[in-house]
């Protein structure tokens, strides 16, 4: 008998559940088992009873929650069953370790649930990887078209040429603990910047288990020996604290696909907002789906309406599922 993709997965109170396989994918709360696509803390949440993911995932929920995060870990390698469907994890792009999951019935469609994820190149994690399938669950963050992100060497270029322009001036650029900041490491490194950089306290042991993976980010140092450094990053939190007052006017960036919005700079403060982002914007949203070619695209989160008009004037079926527990503003 062949299952039909609702009766396969579905959201519920608790997250998106695949049924045959007892299971849920990035649930918000503490699950007997949960499959999860990436590190990120509205992605990846301790204390359920299993989690599996691939194994960069799993060191970095233990970096973060500590080695009991959960009673038992399961590395994703290869495909594995579970229950009555077959799961395999696949690049999604977006930070190191991030994976989409591929679910095959016995019987029924083949579902990818792309977590968060990526088509532009990203020096600090494994590219995406186009999965065929029949149901494609998307993410949705930046689903207008205002949302066209620049080359992210090109807006590494403004910053490095910021610096050459006020060199006594402390560059401090706000990205978010788990993949951005590396990346915005690994592309200072990449337009130039061959000094030492500063690191936040809070960045510290993401940035080692990265160079443990073999990612060179070059000379880091902490933040609180940065007297002579030209170049400082900190988690956009640090803005709004004591911390940022040791620098002696700064200037201030933030590295993030939100600063295509100005008024999201202006309300921070940012003098030198970077347009650099760790998700599909979207041209790329749209042309992921039109390369998949999906019968059903499903939009777990973000700009819903946008895509959803989209998908209507393309012929393709798409609903909401309106998940909840995930947020924009860390990107």
């Amino acid at each position: 008998m062949t299952m039909r993709a609702e009766d396969i997965l579905y959201p519920t109170e608790t997250g998106l559940y695949c049924a045959p396989g007892d299971f849920y994918i990035d649930p918000p709360r503490p699950v007997p088992r949960a499959l999860v696509t990436h590190g990120h803390a509205d992605h990846a949440r301790p204390n359920h009873g299993a989690v599996m993911a691939t194994r960069q995932t799993l060191d970095i929920m233990a970096i973060r929650y500590g080695t009991d995060f959960t009673a038992h870990r399961q590395i994703a390698h290869g495909p594995t069953r579970i229950g009555g469907v077959t799961v395999s994890f696949h690049p999604a792009g977006h930070v190191l370790g991030s994976a989409q999951i591929l679910i095959v019935p016995d019987h029924g469609p083949r579902i990818v649930v792309s977590g968060d994820y990526c088509r532009v190149l990203n020096p600090v994690c494994l590219p995406f990887e186009p999965i065929a399938c029949d149901v494609f669950v998307t993410e949705a963050t930046f689903g207008l078209p205002v949302f066209r992100h620049p080359d992210p060497l090109a807006e590494m270029g403004r910053l490095i040429a910021s610096i050459a322009e006020f060199p006594d001036r402390p560059h401090i650029v706000g990205a978010y603990a788990l993949g951005k900041a590396q990346r915005v490491i690994a592309l200072a490194r990449a337009a130039g910047h061959d000094g030492p950089i500063a690191i936040h306290g809070a960045l510290k042991r993401l940035c080692d288990y990265h160079v443990d993976q073999g990612i060179d980010l070059g000379t880091l140092v902490p933040a609180t020996d940065a007297e002579q450094v030209q170049l400082v990053i900190a988690p956009p939190s640090a803005f709004s604290s004591p911390w940022v007052q040791r620098f002696r006017d700064p200037v201030l960036s933030y590295a993030s696909g939100w600063m295509t919005v100005r008024a999201r700079a202006r309300q921070r403060g940012i003098e030198l907002p970077l347009v650099i982002s760790d998700h599909v914007d979207w041209p790329d949203l749209t042309a992921t789906i039109r390369e998949l070619a999906p019968a059903e695209v499903w939009i777990t989160h973000g700009t819903e309406d946008g895509l959803m008009r989209w998908c209507e004037i393309e012929g393709i079926a798409a609903r909401p599922l309106r998940l909840v527990g995930y947020e924009d503003e860390p990107e």
